[in-house]
């Protein structure tokens, strides 16, 4: 029987006293994001950190980041933004060896725990209560994976991590009507030229 992520996620919300709680949301684009902010904004106080050296080649990084950028500048939230810089070459060792993999494969679980583990240590640097990432809004990514791999850092780290499955209930699909209203970018392929492929 598959985990609920979103079901979990639910039940963490319903608690009381979640809006003074602090989350480092993993941002991978502005389209992701935009519903999973419309979601958690009213039960978190949100730091988004958006760091993705997978995203290839180095232009389509900063169109993504400038859509990143407009979203939160458009959004009615009030949302921190924590940009670290463009360095495909940790992606290229993170990937080093699995170039030939399926798409959603031993690849995507590299350059999921590259990410995440990231913003674990982030979270837990900066003070943040949870850290949790957009990546599960996308039908293409596998819930299940993230959540597992975000768990255990979680307890390597001392950070709780916020489960979550956001294309559930019509997210991914909210995601398109709000990337609509604000105007963003959206990309049509992950981010590395493996799935650009």
């Amino acid at each position: 029987m598959r985990t609920d992520y979103r079901k979990q996620l639910e039940a963490l919300i319903a608690l009381p006293d979640t809006k003074s709680r602090r989350l480092l949301l993993h941002a991978c684009c502005g389209p992701c994001s935009c519903h999973v902010l419309e979601y958690l904004s009213g039960h978190f106080e949100i730091g988004i950190l958006f760091y993705n050296p997978n995203i290839q080649p180095q232009e389509e990084y900063f169109k993504r980041l400038l859509s990143m950028r407009r979203l939160i500048e458009a959004a009615p939230y009030k949302i921190t933004l924590t940009e670290n810089g463009w360095n495909g070459r940790e992606f290229d060792i993170a990937a080093a060896g699995l170039e030939d993999r399926e798409e959603g494969g031993k690849r995507c679980e590299a350059c999921f725990l590259l990410r995440l583990e990231k913003t674990a240590r982030a979270a837990k640097e900066r003070g943040f209560e949870y850290f949790c990432t957009t990546m599960t809004v996308s039908p293409r990514k596998n819930a299940d994976i993230i959540n597992e791999t975000g768990s255990k850092l979680a307890e390597h780290y001392g950070v709780k991590w916020l489960p979550s499955d956001f294309k559930k209930n019509n997210g991914f699909k909210r995601t398109v009507e709000l990337s609509e209203k604000y105007g963003l970018y959206r990309q049509d392929y992950c981010g590395c030229l493996y799935s650009r492929r």
